[in-house]
């Protein structure tokens, strides 16, 4: 897909146009206990209501309805496919979005992405195709089928109608709550928190954006701290499945700009407060959303200056692996 490299805040409002009407205007909710662990009151933007169970339709809505319009506008045809790479959630968007233009969609998949994602991506009419679970693999194997199929590339998260449409959270997230301070963003290919750091920082330059990531996929972190794109080394060993791969060549340079800090929690900071969300607002969280909630529920965030009150927090999706949860599967009288 051509476009800027960069998008701004007028990408993130086209985006908010072509998706008017076809997402869920997700709600932000409050919990009394939560603000007393953090110190501060806490606003939670409930992406797992969105449709597909996560915030990723937004973005891929975006790159296929722009797709649409160039072809509209050209004279041209649809494209002959799709393809993309997912841990998940973005193979679910894309599929869902192709779908109900229908485009076929191809979507790369690590063999050990949760298996509740794999079988929604089927279930959206995409094909799914197997890779080894690394950004390396996942990159060539996607690159092999854009080739076999005459397909489109859409990135999960370096493409730039992905990020401009991830960025319309932001713009969610300023009507529903005006006062805000702070907004927690989880960052894994860092399309969502670079979407929404262009909408915050052109609109309310005054509000904090803190983008969160487990201490053991830190390559925001670590690229924060160097002043320069280091991908983690290797794949990463984490529960918060959706944030494993790394920012990349589009994302870093707003994430170096625009986030403010990037905070790393631990994989048992992630599992407290994902339970957490859990038993608390009875929410049904994945573990990367309890990547911000740990984030701002932690020692570190305990630092930020007082003044920095009302924070939002986006709970990006709820697409559990419940098959995972020990718990779950050791009950008696499996129901399938």
């Amino acid at each position: 897909m051509a476009g800027p490299s960069r998008p701004g805040l007028v990408h993130v409002r086209e985006a908010a146009g072509r998706l008017q009407g076809r997402l869920h205007f997700t709600p932000v909710l409050t919990s009394a206990g939560l603000d007393r662990l953090a110190g501060r009151r806490l606003f939670f933007k409930c992406e797992l209501f969105q449709k597909t169970g996560s915030f990723k339709i937004r973005g891929a809505l975006n790159a296929i309805r722009s797709l649409v319009e160039d072809s509209k506008n050209t004279g041209g045809e649809l494209p002959r496919a799709v393809v993309t790479h997912s841990s998940g959630n973005h193979g679910q968007a894309l599929a869902c979005a192709a779908q109900a233009e229908g485009i076929p969609a191809y979507i790369v998949v690590p063999w050990t992405a949760p298996d509740c994602k794999q079988a929604a991506i089927r279930a959206y009419g995409a094909t799914l195709v197997p890779c080894e679970p690394s950004d390396k693999s996942r990159a060539e194997t996607a690159a092999r089928v854009v080739q076999e199929t005459g397909g489109v590339m859409v990135h999960p998260n370096q493409e730039p109608a992905v990020i401009a449409g991830q960025g319309t959270i932001a713009l969610e997230v300023l009507e529903q709550v005006p006062d805000v301070n702070a907004v927690v963003v989880p960052v894994g290919g860092g399309g969502m928190v670079a979407g929404i750091a262009v909408a915050i920082k052109a609109l309310r330059p005054d509000v904090k954006v803190f983008a969160a990531e487990p201490r053991n996929a830190d390559d925001c972190y670590q690229s924060k701290v160097k002043g320069e794109l280091t991908p983690n080394p290797h794949p990463p060993d984490t529960i918060a499945d959706a944030v494993k791969t790394s920012i990349g060549p589009n994302t870093w340079p707003i994430i170096r700009d625009l986030v403010d800090e990037v905070l790393t929690v631990s994989e048992e900071e992630i599992k407290q407060a994902t339970r957490l969300v859990w038993e608390r607002m009875k929410l049904l969280i994945e573990p990367t959303a309890g990547v911000g909630v740990a984030a701002v529920l932690s020692e570190q965030f305990r630092a930020v200056p007082r003044d920095v009150e009302n924070v939002c927090v986006v709970l990006c999706g709820g697409n559990v692996d419940l098959s995972s949860l020990t718990w779950l599967t050791d009950l008696p009288g499996k129901v399938e």
